[in-house]
């Protein structure tokens, strides 16, 4: 047991394998130092802290088709879909195909909780939008060269907005959450 959440542990196997699967993700460098593994457990706190909420909730999760898609655009941008390819790329991270798509069912259930908790909170008016597109019109014009007109862009920077906003208001949710919840580490699990 590397940190106690509530009543729920996070296993130092937990953390280990969350450092695997992140770092295959984001095509870094596997690091199991005590400052890595300190990192991912944060990470895992909070992932307790969203689970027990989905669990009490009605929050609709992701479902296995969904994480199999994932997984299917994964395999077919880094590995021109080819199986043999993904499974050599997990063997060097040390997972398996069910490891990965466990992680990414988990990913996008914390996706649709943020949205479904979150977005409905979440105003962005015209008069907003107008303000974003005059303040950076120079970086919007090399972004979309092609047509940069409010018109066109006014969905975008709205969306932009609004995922910021819920951004924040999940941050600011976790903060709090977590100082709701006991939080025990094991000093002798991050060596």
């Amino acid at each position: 047991m590397a940190v106690v959440v509530g009543k729920h542990a996070v296993k130092a196997s937990d953390i280990e394998r969350d450092l695997r699967v992140t770092a295959f993700l984001n095509r870094e460098t596997l690091a199991l130092d005590t400052g890595a593994k300190k990192k991912a457990a944060e990470r895992l706190i909070d992932q307790e802290i969203i689970r027990q909420e989905v669990a009490t909730g009605k929050y609709k999760r992701a479902t296995d088709d969904d994480a199999l898609a994932l997984l299917k655009q994964i395999r077919n941008e880094r590995f021109a879909g080819a199986e043999a390819g993904l499974r050599s790329a997990l063997a060097q991270y040390g997972l398996s195909e069910e490891q990965l798509r466990e992680q990414l069912l988990w990913q996008l259930t914390v996706l649709h909780f943020i949205e479904q908790r979150f977005r409905p909170g979440v105003v962005v008016d015209d008069e907003e939008i107008q303000a974003y597109y005059d303040q950076h019109l120079s970086e919007l014009r090399k972004q979309h060269p092609r047509d940069n007109r409010f018109e066109v862009l006014a969905p975008m920077i709205r969306s932009s907005l609004e995922g910021e906003r819920m951004d924040k208001a999940f941050e600011t949710w976790i903060v709090q959450a977590r100082t709701r919840n006991r939080i025990e580490y094991r000093d002798e699990a991050f060596r």
